[in-house]
């Protein structure tokens, strides 16, 4: 029950609500290219991912490439906070810097359920 408390008191926090998301993503510093990673989840503000064998720096500038239902979004982001899960993976939290409009109304629709993200 704790952790159900912890849980709700960590969402009461945040800005923007969030969409639950296990998704094939692609990432890339702007000027190189993509590489793979996993959506845990994602608002309006940013994303929450985890990436499996490269090290992701604080503040490092991204442009991402997701999915949210039919609609393929390119977003750029600033990492700003990034965890090491073990000594192969890092999840990471990317604000949106740099978002088309329409996309961001995308995540909103998608989140006013505040329900799951599934293809």
């Amino acid at each position: 029950m704790e952790r159900n408390a912890a849980t709700a008191t960590a969402r009461e926090r945040r800005k923007y609500p969030r969409i639950q998301t296990d998704q094939l993503i692609s990432f890339a510093p702007v000027e190189s290219s993509d590489r793979l990673a996993v959506s845990k989840n994602l608002s309006v503000g940013g994303i929450c991912f985890e990436v499996v064998g490269c090290e992701i720096a604080l503040g490092e500038v991204l442009r991402l490439t997701f999915n949210v239902q039919d609609e393929t979004i390119v977003a750029v982001g600033r990492v700003t906070w990034c965890t090491d899960i073990d000594a192969f993976t890092q999840e990471v939290g990317l604000e949106f810097i740099e978002i088309d409009p329409v996309a961001l109304d995308a995540i909103e629709r998608n989140s006013d359920g505040g329900g799951v993200l599934v293809d």
